[in-house]
């Protein structure tokens, strides 16, 4: 008889439980979002690429990616309703074969010239509802994949993954893009084709078994965030990672636009961009080591207190290249308290609420991200780059104000 979730999440801590890479189901489900997310990276940047070839107007080339993040914080909290009331293996399925069709019958339509900004609108907007459904469904089934010792890095090697993509995608959608523009498309919708081939070979649940809810839907989604709320760690979590998140995008922004403003070429403007992802993708990898030496309430203190202070240090040379040096050592940090936070999330919440609570969490964190480009917009017409990215500074520092004196953290048990 194979074991239930359960029994995975409570493994004993006198045996010791199978290294990651020998999880069948984690690893197929792990590799096959590689190929995905890498999929998703190479048409997030021919998308607006293509747009603007058809129409030639910068602005509704950034409607696409505008349209897209909308679209995905619409989409977030009913995701997490799904993923705590559907079969979460049928839910990444249906995500899939959607994809798989949006995305081929795009790449046809581009191929035969017949491809309008109307029909890719159309796909963006399918594409980002599925994207959010299936990250949040994928969120919420980890935790019954892995023991619950080994969430943190299961965590840690998505962050990995996600740095990863982010770095390779972009510069592979541009070439496929530059030998015809159709093929990210195609390239897109081959990933998703693995990814749906990889979720059927999982024989593994992806949830526990749970009774139908009479529920609505909104009076669910109410529960996940009262849930949320009422615990003192989830809601520290939310005031933390809110401007977090904000100060991290504001200053890549913020850099990018300096950069152009001092006549930096293209390429510079690219290497900042890839410093900074590169310091998240080696920070993943460090994350099992960093979490070993570090209690969880002093890694969210280091983090905070730390970031605060290499972002002060990037206003130094806010002209110039290396003002992404110090974000990126910023950023190192992250995928540790990323992995270290949400493994913890995943191990104190009760399943039939994994999809909600990560929904709540990930709106958050990514409504105040939205915020951060307009912000900064504002504050550069205004003030000098070395000034907005020491505002950054300090709403980071709100973060690590929040992470010492809030009672969440302080009286927060390493054990979940």
């Amino acid at each position: 008889m194979r074991p239930n979730s359960e029994d995975a999440v409570a493994t004993t801590r006198t045996e010791r439980p199978p290294s990651l890479w020998r999880n069948r189901a984690f690893n197929l489900l792990w590799g096959s979002q590689c190929l995905s997310d890498l999929g998703s990276a190479m048409a997030n940047l021919a998308m607006p690429l293509l747009v603007l070839q058809l129409t030639g107007s910068p602005t509704q080339a950034g409607l696409v990616g505008t349209t897209s993040l909308l679209v995905g914080l619409v989409c977030r909290l009913p995701a997490g309703v799904l993923a705590d009331r559907l079969d979460r293996r049928r839910l990444m399925i249906v995500c899939d074969g959607f994809r798989i069709v949006a995305y081929a019958v795009l790449w046809g339509a581009v191929l035969a010239g017949e491809a309008g900004v109307t029909m890719v609108l159309v796909v963006v907007v399918g594409g980002a509802a599925a994207n959010a459904l299936f990250s949040t469904v994928e969120h919420a089934a980890v935790r019954n994949l892995v023991p619950s010792t080994e969430l943190a890095t299961a965590v840690a090697r998505n962050e990995a993954r996600s740095y990863g993509t982010s770095l390779a995608g972009p510069p592979l959608g541009g070439l496929l893009f530059g030998l015809g523009r159709s093929l990210p498309f195609l390239g897109n919708a081959l990933s998703y084709l693995l990814s749906l081939v990889a979720v059927l070979l999982i024989r593994q649940p992806m949830q526990q078994p749970r009774e139908q809810s009479a529920q609505s839907g909104g009076a669910a989604g109410v529960e996940g965030l009262r849930f949320v709320l009422g615990n003192p760690f989830l809601r520290a979590l939310l005031l933390i990672a809110a401007p977090l998140n904000m100060a991290f995008t504001g200053m890549m922004f913020a850099i990018v636009v300096s950069l152009q403003r001092a006549g930096a070429s293209s390429f510079v403007v690219g290497l900042a961009s890839t410093i900074f992802g590169l310091g998240g993708f080696l920070g993943a990898f460090a994350a099992p080591a960093l979490q070993r030496w570090m209690r969880l309430p002093t890694l969210i203190l280091v983090l905070c207190w730390v970031s605060a202070g290499l972002i002060a240090v990037s206003s130094l040379f806010s002209t110039g290249v290396l003002a992404a040096v110090p974000l990126a050592a910023a950023v190192f940090l992250g995928p540790t308290a990323n992995s270290a936070l949400f493994g913890y999330q995943a191990a104190i919440t009760p399943d039939h609420l994994q999809g909600r609570v990560v929904s709540v969490i990930l709106l958050v964190a990514m409504s105040a991200t939205a915020l951060a480009p307009g912000l900064a917009g504002l504050l550069l017409a205004h003030f000098s780059s070395g000034t907005v990215m020491l505002v950054f500074a300090l709403i980071l520092a709100v973060s690590a104000v929040t992470a010492t004196f809030g009672s969440g953290i302080r009286t927060m048990s390493t054990e979940p």
